[in-house]
């Protein structure tokens, strides 16, 4: 709701009051959509409730195509996410407790941009903002895996959240990157809302997909090292060009804070188990240095969230 007030607030300030009344009014159907949404599916489930000793989230994955394409053995089940963006999700899931059996490793900007890496929230934050990828303009997966076995071998009594950024844009597959220079802007979704894409739909999808199987090699090599109960899920989804229903929207594309549709809010949550369960405890929280906001602007630049 908070996040509804300030862009109310941002569109009165920069266009004024007819305008505010105008977008308010588009934005009816999506919340009355949200309503039904919630009375059927309810508001979701918090991830820390849930029984894992691992938890790999894979950013804007929809359940529909990671059902299609999971290479892993395993049970998959679905969940309904707090949110429909990263900074929805972790607000809604992590800001209001205290998780110091958890080492989160993070390559998602919204972490620090939230405070999250260093109030002391997880017992550590292994932070990889820095390890970035500059060419490929986001943090590797090979990067995030890496980081993920070594915690896992300095923290062995703790949780493991590993966040990866893929399949979330940018396309980093062999044919995404060269689709990704035929796209002017940083988001492909944009274009496409705004029916000014330079590539087809078709061509996005096919991009978006290779990114989940670019991923899976990485998460692959992770699960083999990995000991007690893992289990693979995402923050949120990803609309590509659906409406919202059951009274029609326009079509939607990306990742809108607050939209409560299957294709954003159902998510994976496959199961892999394992002979031995960790013996988890709780300890102090190891300090973080934290990001500077110059590196979280980049950061969420490089993914598409700032023009």
């Amino acid at each position: 709701m908070k996040h509804h007030f300030e862009r109310a607030e941002h569109i009165y300030n920069e266009r004024g009051l007819v305008e505010l009344i105008s977008t308010g009014i588009t934005y009816l159907p999506r919340e009355f959509n949200n309503v039904i949404f919630q009375l059927r599916h309810g508001k979701g489930a918090r991830v820390m409730d849930e029984d894992w000793d691992t938890l790999i989230l894979l950013d804007a994955c929809r359940y529909d195509m990671f059902a299609e394409r999971v290479p892993f053995d395993g049970e998959l089940e679905s969940r309904i996410s707090l949110g429909s963006t990263s900074e929805e999700f972790l607000q809604q899931n992590f800001s209001d407790g205290k998780y110091h059996d958890t080492v989160y490793v993070n390559a998602n900007a919204y972490l620090p941009k939230l405070g999250l890496d260093k109030d002391g929230t997880f017992h550590a934050v292994i932070d990889l903002l820095e390890d970035w990828d500059d060419e490929l303009e986001t943090a590797h997966p090979e990067t995030v895996t890496q980081a993920a076995l070594d915690a896992n071998r300095q923290f062995p009594n703790k949780r493991l959240i590993v966040h990866y950024m893929q399949p979330h844009i940018p396309f980093i597959g062999e044919f995404g990157r060269e689709l990704q220079k035929s796209i002017d802007y940083r988001s492909v979704w944009k274009p496409l809302r705004d029916d000014e894409a330079t590539v087809s739909l078709d061509d996005v999808w096919r991009a978006y997909n290779e990114n989940l199987t670019f991923v899976f090699k990485y998460v692959g090599e992770l699960l083999e090292e990995l000991d007690g109960r893992t289990v693979i899920s995402a923050d949120h989804g990803n609309l590509v060009g659906e409406r919202s229903k059951p009274f029609l929207t326009r079509r939607m594309y990306g990742h809108p804070w607050g939209v409560y549709t299957p294709e954003l809010v159902q998510v994976p949550w496959h199961v892999v188990e394992s002979d031995n369960r960790r013996e988890i405890r709780t300890d102090p929280p190891v300090q973080s240095s934290g990001q500077s906001e110059d590196v979280i602007s980049d950061r969420l630049r490089a993914l598409g969230y700032k023009n």
